[in-house]
């Protein structure tokens, strides 16, 4: 079988039609590049060139094999190219999880970062809840996952990425809604409230408890759901108040009010970065660098 050194020469030799400059062109002296087109055409079973003096000429074979030899070497360097990008993380798969949650808040500069600075990922985005999410990072389904704490048990590296605040969702029309009103956490006391379920939104639902707890307050729970445009709708209905992430205010639904409230720590809501610890997949490395280097910058 032909050499990529027998393509290069014969590629040469083709462009230059003339074995003193092709020769000049390879860094080579000129026997030894005309042993390696005797050699090719000995392969090949076939003359390549015409031989006119010092000068030569593409035969019909020598010109149909010209942009086989050319692609089949544009195909090596690429290959040579790519195999080096794998251990820089540059090129590879990685599978990223979120919440519903997250996705009004730092999805868009992650996929955004990703795709200018990582252009060569193939990123596979799957929404899950946090459970789930660290289920399938065990399990090796997912790479990277975008999760609220805790991330318990062994295996699994984490890294705070970011923190926001609670607003209360109000409908349109509610005393509390008024310009000149400032919710304070107590207004809730009594109050129909729209509450995350304790088992699809279990990191939500027991910080609302810890921010009611530390309150002295215990609102009226009338519905427990698990998504915030769901809630959202809820309150837009009238059927209660709820405290959704500042995230929320990315929806920009109609007929729901959404206000600071006074008596609530300030960015009490949490998203983290879990993988793998023993992950040797370069191109999760690259994407956790990013994401990590994003959350330092504040996703902007």
């Amino acid at each position: 079988m032909f050499t990529l050194s027998q393509l290069e020469s014969f590629v040469a030799v083709a462009e230059t039609l003339h074995y003193g400059r092709a020769a000049e062109r390879l860094s080579m002296t000129q026997p030894p590049l005309s042993r390696r087109i005797q050699l090719l055409e000995r392969e090949l079973d076939v003359e390549l060139f015409d031989r006119i003096g010092r000068s030569v000429r593409l035969t019909a074979a020598g010109r149909a094999f010209l942009s086989d030899a050319r692609r089949i070497l544009g195909l090596s360097e690429q290959a040579s190219l790519s195999v080096r990008r794998v251990p820089a993380g540059e090129i590879g798969t990685v599978a990223l999880g979120f919440t519903a949650s997250s996705a009004h808040s730092v999805l868009d500069p992650i996929v955004g970062g990703i795709h200018t600075r990582l252009p060569g990922v193939d990123l596979v985005l799957r929404e899950r809840v946090s459970g789930t999410q660290l289920e399938e990072l065990r399990s090796g389904e997912l790479d990277l996952g975008l999760v609220r704490p805790p991330v318990p048990g062994t295996g699994l590296a984490h890294r705070p990425l970011h923190r926001e605040a609670l607003l209360a969702a109000i409908p349109t029309g509610h005393p509390l809604a008024a310009p000149d009103r400032a919710p304070h956490v107590r207004d809730l006391d009594g109050k129909p409230f729209v509450m995350y379920s304790p088992a699809e939104a279990r990191y939500f639902y027991e910080v609302l408890v810890g921010v009611f707890r530390s309150a002295g307050i215990a609102p009226r729970y009338v519905h427990h759901l698990s998504q915030v445009h769901t809630i959202l709708a809820l309150v837009r209905a009238g059927l209660g108040l709820a405290l959704v992430p500042r995230a929320a205010a990315e929806l920009g639904l109609d007929g729901v009010v959404l206000r600071p409230v006074i008596g609530v720590e300030a960015e009490p809501v949490e998203l983290v970065a879990a993988w793998r610890a023993n992950d040797d997949n370069p191109a999760l490395h690259a994407v956790r660098d990013l994401v990590i280097d994003l959350a330092d910058r504040g996703f902007s």
